[in-house]
């Protein structure tokens, strides 16, 4: 495949609005983004001058609407064309976007709205509308309600209007308002594992100085296809799933379900993903079980190729069977990704070094980076040059980093946040009087390579004062497939002792092996299932350190979701939710400590 560099002059943009200009000048015919068209049954297209026109007409109705620069939009939609429309017709009238999670809770979105003062809100369907039921009547503070497809609604003082009644047919060309890079570009709220979630505030320049930082380190090209299914309202896929192919020329496709992701691999052979861990895991999982009977394929299937490619590796006998390897068991599963794959970015949480080895085996090139929403969000990235899958790379052009008090990472750039919206105290809490955004993970930085040892807040110092990283452990243990979920506890305990819920089927094969209840009710605090949930975790953690060691396991028979307020749309588990929640089961943990 041809590879021709055709980014923008970041020079000459100093707000979002300008960076879709700049693309529309430089190729207008050229495909910015491809949708599942369910009438035709195939995947349509849209150029870069055609996304521009519909911009055109939401800047349109968005005018209308009588909204000044700097009032708040919000969108509450899955990925599509018109979440990129909305996002760049706001931007280029100087309002400031706030994007919400399509499958968030109706709690969580009514305090997003409050604290923002959002007066328009964009939602996808009828789903949202049902899923924002319990708020309705607190929806009156807004001005309007659009639903980008159509839906039945009761009347109301604020009955949605659908987008294809409220845009109009045509409208006038492009505007690109004189927004300064250092106006606020986007309020958007943390995912909020502890404590009421925060309002980050990002600028125009932030964004565009992390989106240039990134694209120094990962090329991207005007042949390259990113397949889009992280949500947007994720800052991760929103800088580099979005914003970077704009700057870029890219095309970026848009998954339909995670039902039908496999499929859409298949179809749309993407060359670029974003993803978090999660997706990675679930993957692993099912080629993991493919490959049991091939012990000698998954011992040396293309690390050690990978890490004499590198320059850390000797040359050994095992590389002279790689090219074999490759033939019979790489291009299959590459085959499920597309077959084009050539660089897979995870962020948003810490992935195995298991999982992140086997797949660059594979020849599938993961590279890990770190950042946080509050710093645009990159602070850090491997190259597939250097690639160190056990750390987060290293900084990015122009962002400095440190480590602080109990070896905490320090960042300083332009791509760190303006602040947190209407909240100074925690501004002033995160980012010091130099400039300095504590993130609040623990570091340790060798050859200028980052590597995460834990977050300060969720490091657990048991009784004896030993310190335990929960996170590592818990991502250990997840590779047996049993444990669907897990959460490692200690905190001033005498021990360690963990959280489950088990995967129903290979429970129900446990248990007829085992002779055990099938119902996961009536046995998960017999003596018997213990001894093997313990066993089974030992055998995970038999790489940490001996004080590492879960001595009881309590089963939760109902998985931890969005919907009952036990993970976050990033899915990430909601600790403190969950303690609460599992009272009985954590006396039962320490009975007789």
């Amino acid at each position: 495949m041809s590879q021709t560099t055709d980014i923008v002059d970041f020079t000459k943009i100093d707000n979002l609005s300008a960076l879709l200009s700049a693309r529309v000048d430089r190729s207008p015919g050229a495909i910015a983004y491809r949708r599942y068209d369910e009438s035709s049954a195939d995947w349509g297209t849209l150029t870069w001058e055609q996304f521009a026109a519909q911009v055109s007409r939401w800047q349109s109705a968005l005018s209308g609407e009588g909204l000044a620069r700097g009032d708040r939009v919000a969108i509450m939609a899955a990925n599509s064309p018109e979440w990129a429309a909305l996002d760049m017709a706001a931007h280029g009238l100087g309002l400031v976007v706030v994007p919400l999670y399509a499958n968030d809770r109706a709690e969580n979105i009514d305090l997003v709205l409050e604290d923002c003062g959002a007066r328009l809100l964009v939602i996808g369907g009828p789903d949202q509308w049902q899923a924002l039921a319990p708020i309705h009547d607190a929806l009156t503070r807004l001005t309007r309600v659009v639903a980008l497809t159509p839906l039945e609604a009761p009347a109301s003082a604020l009955r949605p209007t659908v987008a294809q009644d409220w845009l109009p047919a045509t409208a006038e060309a492009l505007r690109v308002e004189p927004v300064g890079g250092d106006a606020l570009a986007s309020i958007v709220y943390t995912s909020g594992t502890t404590g009421r979630p925060k309002g980050v505030m990002l600028s125009h320049r932030n964004i565009l100085f992390n989106v240039e930082g990134v694209l120094e380190r990962v090329q991207a090209y005007r042949e390259d296809t990113f397949l889009s299914f992280l949500p947007l309202s994720h800052m991760l896929e929103r800088t580099c799933g979005y914003y970077l192919p704009m700057a870029a020329g890219a095309t970026v496709a848009y998954a339909r379900s995670a039902r039908q992701l496999s499929e859409d691999f298949r179809t749309i052979q993407p060359t670029v993903i974003i993803a978090v861990p999660r997706i990675f895991e679930r993957v692993y999982t099912r080629i993991n079980e493919r490959m049991a009977s091939q012990p000698l394929a998954k011992r040396v299937f293309g690390w050690k190729h990978f890490l004499h490619e590198q320059g850390r590796g000797r040359w050994s006998p095992d590389i002279s069977i790689w090219e074999k390897l490759d033939q019979q068991l790489g291009d299959k599963i590459r085959y499920k990704l597309g077959g084009r794959l050539r660089a897979a970015v995870a962020g948003g949480a810490a992935l195995s070094p298991e999982i992140a080895q086997f797949f660059i085996g594979l020849g599938l090139p993961i590279l890990q980076g770190y950042g946080a929403t509050e710093t645009s969000p990159v602070v850090s990235n491997n190259t597939i040059e250097d690639n160190i899958p056990d750390s987060v790379g290293i900084p990015l052009r122009g962002v400095e980093v440190r480590i602080g008090e109990r070896d905490e990472l320090l960042t300083r750039s332009p791509s760190v946040m303006l602040g947190y919206w209407n909240n100074p105290e925690a501004t002033a809490q995160s980012i010091d009087a130099d400039g300095w955004f504590h993130t609040g993970d623990c570091v340790s930085i060798q050859n200028e390579h980052i590597f995460i040892t834990g977050r300060i807040k969720e490091i657990i110092v048991l009784a004896n004062g030993e310190k335990v990283p929960p996170g590592d452990m818990e991502n250990a243990i997840a590779l047996d497939k049993l444990f669907l979920q897990i959460m490692v506890l200690g905190e001033g305990r005498p021990y360690l002792t963990a959280l489950t819920v088990l995967e129903r089927k290979e429970y129900a094969e446990l248990a007829e092996a085992k002779g055990l209840s099938p119902d996961i009710g009536s046995e998960r605090h017999s003596d018997e299932l213990q001894e093997l949930l313990v066993q089974r975790i030992a055998y995970r953690l038999r790489d940490f350190p001996g004080y590492a060691k879960i001595r009881r396991v309590a089963v939760i028979e109902d998985p931890w979701t969005i919907e009952n307020g036990y993970m976050t749309p990033t899915l990430k588990l909601r600790r403190a939710n969950i303690l609460e929640a599992c009272g009985d089961e954590l006396e039962w943990l320490y009975a007789g400590h």
